[in-house]
């Protein structure tokens, strides 16, 4: 589907560096929200910062040396099990962010309720998480252990993720209590809702099919007056088996009005169709 709207262009150097700077923000967020809500409450969500609070606990370890003894074989087992695809950016986070829990120990806890601290922990990792991930990066850890598992095992991904996850919140749940370990679960499902959030952002655009005797003219009112591409689909009626083609847009929530009216406007019996877009990539929406 083309769009009559240009992009931006970005200068490869600046988009780099904003690749950059986009993980080690995410991880300095991870790692204060970890000293400041998590670490304090005994709510250990998962991944080696769950693992950190867990020794922590038990043994007095420091959570940073700890995040560091798993990350950093982590990464190199993966790098020598799966390839080099981790490259430098996921080292960095992988190396920075314990970095930044060390700096931040001594910061006092913002709350001392374990309900705020999963929820407001689980908003706080997401974000950062999120923020890594646009970086396109990781901050290794357990996504690592994951991906050994997954290329050797044949399990997916998601279970995989799931299963260590999940023996980190159990493992919490018997070192300290069942009511920790069922904040761990709030944490993480507040972190999942997060991610989705920073990756897909809160704009939504809406898919727009529709069937109409007068195409030309909804077309050329798409094209002209809403400033948007419109592409035309092969179909035939399951009734009468004529070809009736289809006009997909797709259009922001702002301009779905304009649209609803103009197809109104030109043809009052035209059949249309409307989906929400969680996320449009492309020439006029956001850049991939």
């Amino acid at each position: 589907m083309s769009n009559r709207r240009r992009g931006h262009t970005f200068n490869p150097v600046i988009e780099k560096s904003l690749e950059y700077f986009y993980i080690l923000l995410g991880s300095a967020i991870i790692a204060l929200v970890f000293n400041v809500f998590l670490l304090p409450n005994r709510v250990a969500s998962g991944g080696v910062s769950g693992i950190s609070t867990i020794t922590a606990a038990v043994f007095g370890w420091e959570p940073a040396y700890v995040q560091w003894a798993f990350n950093i074989p982590l990464f190199i087992a993966g790098v020598l099990l799966l390839g080099r695809q981790f490259g430098i950016k996921t080292l960095v986070g992988t190396v920075f962010l314990p970095f930044v829990v060390f700096l931040t120990k001594e910061l006092d806890p913002w709350t001392h309720d374990p309900l705020l601290a999963s929820l407001f922990g689980g908003i706080g990792i997401g974000l950062g998480l999120g923020i890594v991930f646009r970086g396109k990066a990781s901050t290794g850890g357990t996504d690592l252990a994951a991906q050994i598992i997954n290329k050797y095992t044949g399990l997916s991904l998601g279970t995989c993720v799931a299963i260590i996850d999940g023996l980190i919140v159990l493992t919490a749940a018997i070192v300290f209590d069942i009511e920790r370990g069922l904040y761990a679960l709030i944490g993480l499902y507040v972190t999942s809702k997060t991610i989705d959030l920073v990756q897909i952002g809160l704009g939504r655009s809406k898919m727009v099919m529709i069937i109409t005797n007068k195409q030309s003219e909804v077309r050329e009112g798409i094209l002209n007056k809403i400033d948007r591409g419109v592409t035309k689909l092969s179909a035939y009626g399951g009734y009468t088996d004529y070809e009736r083609p289809i006009l997909m847009c797709v259009v922001d929530q702002t301009e779905f009005t304009k649209l609803k009216q103009l197809v109104k406007s030109i043809d009052p019996t035209a059949f249309v169709v409307v989906m929400d877009a969680a996320e449009v990539l492309g020439e006029g929406f956001k850049r991939a």
